[in-house]
């Protein structure tokens, strides 16, 4: 498992629009996941190691984060033909285990992580009721095959700094995990 952090897309971006499907076939966009007081983007997958590892966790803060307010969804950009575990009726099997209630959507041009400049999974960006990035990097410490306790802190803290209307304070750490899987060719000019 080779690990890669995330680019750290500068503070005050615009949110990327999208519309992509999810595996029943209905297109989600962008508009469509928000939430009137925020919104959360994640690009996951569902073999990766590192999102395996907090997917439970995962599903639990993101129903509490939408009932207060901030909309959540899940982009697998994976390359799904090198990588069947990330096909769409694999997804919806995945997110049913984890107890995932958010849409989860496959990005199959690779287009939206490009915009958004994800190169790992996870890769959590966050973004305040205007649509303007205010966090973007990890869930917390936690790795497979460590002994620290999967928690969601430093997302669940700048999740709560947008809902009381706070600036995200603090570090903001890169995200780390497996890279995005490309299609042969389409690996962004950034991606190292």
């Amino acid at each position: 498992m080779v690990a890669v952090e995330s680019t750290m897309l500068p503070l005050g971006t615009p949110a990327p629009p999208f519309a992509l499907p999810d595996p029943t076939g209905k297109v989600w966009s962008l508009s469509d996941v928000a939430g009137e007081r925020g919104t959360l983007v994640a690009f996951v997958c569902n073999h990766c190691p590192y999102v395996r590892h907090i997917a439970p966790r995962l599903g639990e803060v993101a129903a509490r984060w939408h009932d207060a307010g901030i909309g959540v969804v899940g982009i697998n950009s994976n390359d799904a033909t090198s990588y069947p575990d990330d096909q769409p009726d694999r997804m919806a099997t995945q997110a049913a285990e984890w107890k995932w209630t958010f849409p989860y959507v496959t990005d199959e041009s690779q287009s939206v992580a490009r915009a958004y400049r994800a190169a790992c999974t996870p890769d959590f960006f966050l973004f305040d009721a205007d649509r303007a990035l205010v966090y973007r990097g990890r869930f917390d410490a936690a790795r497979p095959r460590s002994t620290t306790p999967v928690t969601g802190a430093e997302l669940d803290g700048a999740v709560a700094a947008v809902l009381a209307g706070r600036p995200v304070t603090g570090d903001q750490v890169p995200s780390i995990g497996c890279n995005i899987k490309w299609k042969p060719g389409n690996a962004p000019e950034w991606f190292g």
